[in-house]
């Protein structure tokens, strides 16, 4: 293939990765009826107090992203030195091809595209470390939440609640043995013959030390921090009156159900919104104002990006001019 013809092949890419992007989400925005009701509590406000939530729910957003900026620098160095802007790019381009993606599996392929092609794959296992940095929390979280709900809200025996409470707590405390001990991974994958020549790969693994996991995971808890306070934000605004403690709890459990289903994020405002207003419905009778408040966040934390990121993408050269 000759240099004009990859260069073609570049831009012909980069469209269609920006065209089917904004078509997904022209067209879930526009269908996103739970947004126009999230409209209707705005107007049902103090016009300032409105004007200032949404404020800071985006500049929330701001953070929780520049956190993640801050952490897959950290998380790539010893693999490839990228500069502050070029991890900007890399993190918003990954969220753009995640939008359109199961499980957002392509923010993988949109982050790691940044990186020189031999460092890819490397790059792929440590950005993993994040996000199962980011899952270790939502589990622990959840399933002792989990736990909670059940002794409080659904009738069952004690023995049965002694029960959830020994499983959520096994459960929580098995993922944070694995995450402080992922070098185990790259030791499990070299006992399958098949899996011998990708070994290699994952041998980055072995060079977290205690301390780099335990930076990750703080990097981590910052952002859990920010987008759980933004739920926090919005329903002391809106719903204001709800139990302080049941409301938080069932933040967790929301985040760890939306974590363990298969999902594309373009869908996953209906997953949140289904699971939340059955949730919340046992402290409040307002399962249409948390079903707004959660398409907003959905909107503001996964959707917004997603645009800035399509700008990025066009910086990307996705089939390289040399054999690498």
């Amino acid at each position: 293939m000759t240099k004009k013809q990859k260069k073609y092949l570049n831009l012909l890419i980069k469209l269609a990765i920006v065209a089917m992007a904004c078509w997904f989400i022209v067209t879930k925005v526009h269908n996103q009826k739970n947004l126009r009701e999230f409209q209707a509590l705005l107007d049902g406000v103090d016009q300032w107090a409105a004007r200032t939530t949404a404020l800071v729910i985006v500049l929330m957003m701001l953070m929780n992203w520049a956190i993640e900026v801050v952490k897959w620098k950290y998380l790539s160095r010893s693999i490839e030195e990228i500069s502050w802007w070029k991890a900007t790019q890399s993190v918003f381009c990954g969220l753009t091809w995640a939008i359109f993606t199961p499980n957002r599996i392509g923010e993988y392929g949109g982050r790691i595209m940044l990186l020189k092609p031999e460092n890819r794959a490397s790059g792929a296992v440590a950005m993993g470390v994040g996000l199962f940095a980011q899952l270790v929390l939502t589990s622990v979280f959840g399933a002792l939440s989990i736990a909670w709900f059940v002794a409080t809200y659904l009738p069952t025996p004690d023995s049965v609640q002694f029960g959830v409470w020994l499983l959520a707590i096994i459960y929580a405390a098995a993922f944070l043995v694995l995450y402080f001990n992922v070098h185990w991974i790259e030791s499990l994958i070299g006992r399958f013959r098949f899996l011998k020549n990708i070994k290699t790969v994952f041998a980055i693994l072995e060079d977290f030390s205690s301390r780099q996991l335990w930076h990750v995971l703080l990097l981590s808890s910052a952002r859990f921090t920010i987008f759980t306070s933004q739920y926090i934000v919005l329903m002391l605004v809106f719903l204001p009156g709800m139990p302080y403690t049941a409301m938080i709890l069932m933040i967790f459990i929301l985040f760890f159900i939306q974590s363990a289903l298969p999902s594309l994020d373009i869908f996953d405002f209906s997953v949140r919104s289904f699971v939340a207003s059955n949730l919340y419905s046992y402290i409040t009778t307002q399962e249409i104002a948390v079903m707004a408040i959660v398409s907003c966040i959905w909107f503001v934390n996964l959707i917004l990006p997603a645009i800035v990121g399509s700008i990025f993408v066009f910086n990307v050269n996705y089939v390289n001019s040399n054999k690498s």
